[in-house]
């Protein structure tokens, strides 16, 4: 569940996960809608959370360099 340590006090403990979720991920599970993959098997798992990484990434970018710079960059790589 996770582990005690002394806080500023020593009478005091302080409960701290044992993990933490990172954002990114919490925001890919929120996206697809549940906690279920909509495929089955492996393979098929990895492509379907490839998509949805892929989407999150050309999104950030987007809201980050606007839509006129991230064309012309995709341009450019493309040649």
């Amino acid at each position: 569940m996770g582990r005690f340590v002394e806080g500023a006090n020593s009478n005091q403990a302080t409960l701290l996960p044992e993990w933490t979720v990172e954002h990114v991920f919490g925001t890919l599970k929120h996206w697809m809608g549940s906690t279920h993959f909509q495929t089955r098997g492996l393979g098929h798992v990895g492509a379907e959370m490839s998509l949805h990484v892929l989407a999150y990434n050309l999104k950030r970018v987007i809201r980050i360099l606007g839509v006129a710079k991230t064309m012309r960059a995709m341009k450019l790589a493309g040649t």
